[in-house]
């Protein structure tokens, strides 16, 4: 038992690190919790409850960057919290193993608007009509929180690179730089996780066990992540993160056809 909360601990910060990077967590956390022996929809449950100590970490460790952005965060939050009850109701209700067939799809689509996200958006021509403005914004305004809806649905469902999902989404309808679209997405991702588990407290089984020390690990890596993205050269990690959803995407493709 020592030595699997030891693993435990260590697959928790690296997860941390993943998750507060580039919303990829499940590539260790969800892994490690299949290798100690728990099952695999009892360790879906339980790796959405141990990802709220990344979250934490995230939190306390990104108050610079979310210093006046919190009230398009909240809104933000709010239509996330929509989704994600909705897709943690689903997930207890619905099988996911058709759901599984359609996931590779969407982090590859997650990958490949990251790396659009990344080119320099052009200046909006100033002899554009003010209308025409408007009614861009409008537009916007409903395809982004029709977005967010359905990836929080989707993170509340499944779960897998929910967060890359998130990244990429606020990447593409934000303007803001790199690591406070990040740190956003910390939030809302860890919000939903903490909604999920409420709902997980009393319509499933949590293995409480292995959240504690896998949580320990979260939440340093939770913490450690953020500091990073502020040093690192944002152009090359964002490649990295959307390869990595690549790679993700074709194991799950794979283990799904």
């Amino acid at each position: 038992m020592f030595w699997i909360i030891i693993f435990l601990v260590i697959a928790g910060f690296l997860a941390g690190l993943l998750q507060s990077v580039a919303g990829l967590a499940s590539l260790v956390s969800y892994p490690a919790l299949l290798i100690v022996g728990v099952p695999p929809v009892i360790a879906n449950v339980t790796n959405t409850t141990a990802l709220i100590f990344s979250g934490i970490g995230s939190l306390i460790s990104s108050s610079k960057e979310l210093k006046g952005h919190w009230k398009k965060l909240s809104f933000f939050i709010v239509l996330s919290l929509i989704g994600s009850v909705g897709g943690s109701y689903l997930l207890l209700h619905l099988p996911s193993a058709s759901f599984e067939k359609v996931v590779p799809f969407f982090i590859f689509g997650a990958g490949v608007l990251l790396l659009l996200s990344s080119r320099k958006k052009k200046a909006i021509d100033g002899s554009s009509l003010a209308g025409s403005k408007n009614l861009q914004g409008t537009w916007k305004l409903i395809i982004s929180a029709i977005c967010i809806v359905l990836v929080g649905g989707y993170t509340g469902y499944f779960g897998a690179a929910g967060g890359v999902l998130f990244l990429a989404i606020l990447s593409a309808i934000t303007d803001e730089e790199f690591h406070i679209v990040n740190a956003m997405k910390n939030v809302i991702t860890f919000v939903g996780n903490l909604t999920a588990t409420c709902i997980f407290i009393f319509k499933s089984h949590i293995a409480w066990h292995y959240v504690i020390p896998m949580g320990i690990g979260l939440l340093a890596g939770g913490y450690v992540g953020p500091i990073i993205v502020r040093h690192v050269n944002i152009h090359l990690l964002r490649i990295l993160i959307a390869f990595a959803a690549f790679g993700l995407a074709a194991y799950l493709l794979l283990a799904a056809y």
